[in-house]
């Protein structure tokens, strides 16, 4: 598991390599990846945008911005936690992904929480970040 923490909201994510949905002869390789989102603050925060800065093994470069994460906009009182599934295809055999969240207070204040980065291998690939 790959963990940031920042103003006390922690991200967790696991990801996961799909064979079935991938078809290397094909150059089509897809992961899974499971996100925990837990809000050890005193303040309940909504979920309010997104952002994925996605590499591939060739350097190229994809990025993902947009509202809330899997078509919702999750809110965490203190203490509670979200956790949700999404996927990533490449047509390369390893890249990255790291990115942020917008988080809101009741009070209106935004501010960003980090995604770390993570690793998006095929199996009998061997890289680890941070």
């Amino acid at each position: 598991m790959y963990r940031a923490r920042t103003r006390d909201i922690e991200v967790a994510v696991e990801p996961f390599y799909l064979e079935d949905q991938s078809s290397p002869e094909e150059s089509r390789y897809v992961w899974g990846y499971r996100i925990v989102i837990e809000n050890h603050s005193i303040h309940t925060v909504k979920l309010v945008h997104r952002y994925w800065h996605i590499t591939d093994q060739n350097g190229l470069v994809d990025e993902v911005d947009g509202l809330g994460v899997v078509g919702e906009q999750p809110r965490l009182q203190p203490g509670d936690s979200y956790e949700y599934s999404s996927g990533c295809p490449l047509d390369t055999p390893s890249g990255l992904m790291f990115g942020y969240y917008d988080m809101q207070t009741e009070e209106g204040e935004v501010f960003k929480v980090d995604i770390p980065a993570f690793s998006l291998d095929s199996p009998g690939l061997n890289r680890v970040l941070n």
